[in-house]
């Protein structure tokens, strides 16, 4: 697996890298949550800008970018608009998305910007090559909080992800059953071995889901999310029990 630098932080060595959720939906509690996201076992902070009332006035957005680069110093920032369609909280046309992605981009604040495969293949394709000339890191994702499709399904979308020029490939689904997680374990692994370099980071959510929140250095996955203030998705541990588990795992496997 290459490596992929957010700032100096290696994704796709050593243990998975933790990356804590801010969801907060006001600039007061995005600040609260960032802060105390800082302090914790995050080697990522996820701005969820989707939760945040004001993401689509474009000078609130560009304050609050500027603002949350200064709280959190040299911690890598993730900025993601998850769709309603994708679990996300807001509605989103594609030419809005496509605004939102061009401010922060623009913005010179963000470090990583998370890039949803099915919004629209046209502009997805133009975020990611305006992301990479802003010299970001392009995280090219897919959620299903439905049901797990087939293995075969989601090596195709990953292998997509990859055509298109992301730089770190992820998939979330939602688990029916204990083998549906294994398809996604499977997958996980077949991925890495056989179809490409770049760091992959899967997860299959939920209660049943959490043991592949905890095997990525097993299996390959690079990045798990672990819950600060609150959780993005359903399963998420909180980020220091995550902490201590993967740090088991990991010098177990040394």
């Amino acid at each position: 697996m290459d490596t992929v630098y957010i700032r100096k932080l290696a994704i796709g060595e050593g243990r998975p890298k933790i990356c804590v959720p801010v969801c907060g939906k006001n600039r007061e509690d995005i600040f609260r949550e960032a802060e105390i996201a800082r302090k914790l076992s995050a080697d990522l902070i996820e701005w969820r800008a989707d939760w945040y009332d004001d993401v689509f006035d474009r000078a609130s957005l560009e304050e609050m970018l500027q603002s949350l680069r200064h709280k959190l110093g040299d911690k890598p920032l993730l900025f993601t608009f998850r769709s309603i369609q994708e679990g996300g909280e807001k509605p989103i046309r594609p030419d809005q998305y496509l605004e939102v992605s061009r401010t922060v981009c623009a913005s010179g604040q963000v470090d990583a910007l998370d890039v949803e495969l099915f919004m629209d293949g046209k502009i997805t394709r133009e975020i990611i090559d305006m992301a990479h000339r802003q010299g970001m890191v392009v995280i090219a994702s897919n959620h299903d909080f439905v049901k797990t499709p087939e293995k075969d399904e989601m090596t195709r979308r990953l292998i997509l992800m990859d055509e298109m020029g992301a730089d770190i490939l992820k998939i979330a689904v939602m688990p029916k059953s204990k083998t549906d997680v294994l398809e996604l374990l499977t997958a996980t692994e077949e991925m890495g071995r056989l179809y490409t370099e770049k760091p992959v980071v899967t997860m299959s959510m939920g209660p049943m889901g959490l043991i592949s929140r905890l095997a990525g250095e097993t299996f390959g996955s690079a990045i798990t999310f672990g819950a600060g203030v609150k959780a993005s998705a359903p399963g998420q541990m909180p980020a220091e029990q995550l902490e201590k588990v993967l740090d088991a795992i990991h010098e177990s496997m040394a």
